[in-house]
């Protein structure tokens, strides 16, 4: 079955490769139709992985799986987004005409043949196909075991879908076996898989750039930093740190670490604790348990941070904080622990800010703005294929652009060389 997949999914690509902008639309705003047609089927499946995997996943972690409604319509308008996002399949990119008359044309292509491993976001399923569609390329889906159900009843919508548009369905597969044996064949592809991306934690995304054969992106896990330099103003500072590690902790976007200039934590850090554990105790909200470095466990209560708490994506209400001397500082333990995904500064001081900016060296850096912002329906891009933190050939959040490639198209009449 697995091979079967594989070689559908090869079958398929020039059909996908070659279909009109209008036709791509259609099949888009098509599928998405579907969801919201088989909504109750989809969310009956989603139901059943919510109930197999409660007793193994943390509270945070079934938040990723659930579906409700509202984010089935979410889906649907995110399959609609990219519908009318510009076709970036057979734009000229550069044009150069030689003194002999030969027309050099780069001009952007399909890669092929995308797979995409991930884990428990069902959402990444519509995410997936509607990117993959419009750049012209067939995908395959492999999911983990706790959203088998809930892809497995979102990709049959969405082919169903496509056949009735006319469309080889075998564009948008599911792989139906979720051993890991059909993730190692994703890995190992060559001939067939032209871009591996796996989404997920740690763990999967470095078995899949170490073992991959075939080229694979290394997206993010997120070690993400905010840093409150000393001229903050510390109303908006405690605003926009709520918000990036409250907001939907378990989403790689999200703060793991606080960095506070000295000079500033014994103002701020007490504020921090009354926003982020009594108020939202008071207020019947998870609180955020604060892992504190030596300097800042003298000025709030908190758990000692341990050796590996700055080197941890939590993706859960915790938040280890971390006291620097100035901006110098943070940049250099940023530089340390960071994973190159996204990285915060409040700050009210342009030298700072121009400071931050140039040496921080990962894919989103803020200025006085949440982390939460980088995804790719944040930044345009209709929806995602995931977060680049890597720096060849994509970085930051995957959009349509990243999943083209190009080849050169020369014009002669009779030229030799």
């Amino acid at each position: 079955m697995i091979q079967k997949q594989l070689f559908a999914a090869r079958a398929a690509k020039n059909a996908v490769a070659a279909l009109t902008t209008e036709e791509k639309n259609r099949a888009l705003c098509a599928m998405a139709d579907a969801l919201i047609a088989e909504k109750n089927t989809i969310l009956s499946a989603n139901a059943s992985d919510m109930e197999n995997a409660k007793e193994r996943i943390s509270s945070v972690m079934l938040d990723r799986l659930r579906l409700t409604d509202a984010r089935i319509e979410s889906m649907a308008q995110g399959l609609r987004d990219v519908a009318d996002l510009p076709d970036p399949v057979g734009r000229v990119l550069e044009e150069t005409v030689r003194k002999d008359g030969l027309t050099i044309r780069k001009v952007s292509v399909p890669l092929g043949v995308v797979a995409i491993i991930y884990e428990s976001r069902p959402n990444v399923t519509s995410d997936a196909a509607a990117l993959c569609l419009k750049s012209g390329n067939a995908c395959l889906l492999r999911v983990g075991r706790e959203a088998f159900a809930s892809a497995h009843a979102i990709t049959e919508a969405m082919r169903h879908a496509l056949r009735a548009c006319g469309i080889s369905p075998d564009a948008v597969q599911l792989m139906q076996d979720p051993s890991r044996a059909s993730a190692e064949a994703l890995m190992t592809g060559n001939g067939i898989v032209d871009l591996l991306i796996p989404r997920g934690g740690a763990g999967l995304i470095r078995a899949c750039v170490e073992k991959a054969t075939v080229p694979c992106i290394e997206t993010g896990t997120g070690i993400c930093h905010v840093y409150v330099e000393r001229s903050a103003d510390l109303q908006t500072a405690l605003n926009v740190i709520e918000n990036a590690k409250t907001s939907r902790p378990s989403v790689c976007n999200a703060e793991e670490v606080l960095l506070v200039d000295r000079a500033i934590a014994p103002e701020f850090l007490p504020r921090l604790y009354d926003r982020l554990v009594t108020a939202r105790t008071q207020n019947g909200l998870t609180p955020v348990e604060l892992r504190l470095d030596a300097f800042a466990q003298t000025l709030i209560p908190g758990t000692p941070a341990g050796e590996q708490d700055f080197d941890t994506e939590f993706l859960d209400y915790i938040l280890a904080v971390h006291c620097v001397e100035n901006v110098q500082e943070a940049i250099d333990h940023i530089a340390r622990h960071s994973t190159h995904h996204s990285e915060a500064i409040l700050t009210r001081d342009e030298n700072a800010t121009e400071l931050f900016t140039q040496e921080v060296d990962s894919a989103a850096v803020y200025v006085n703005a949440s982390t939460r912002f980088t995804d790719g329906g944040e930044f345009g891009l209709g929806c995602e294929m995931g977060i680049s933190t890597q720096k060849l050939h994509a970085r930051g959040p995957m959009g349509l652009h990243e999943l083209n490639t190009y080849k050169y198209i020369i014009y002669g009449n009779g030229h030799i060389r």
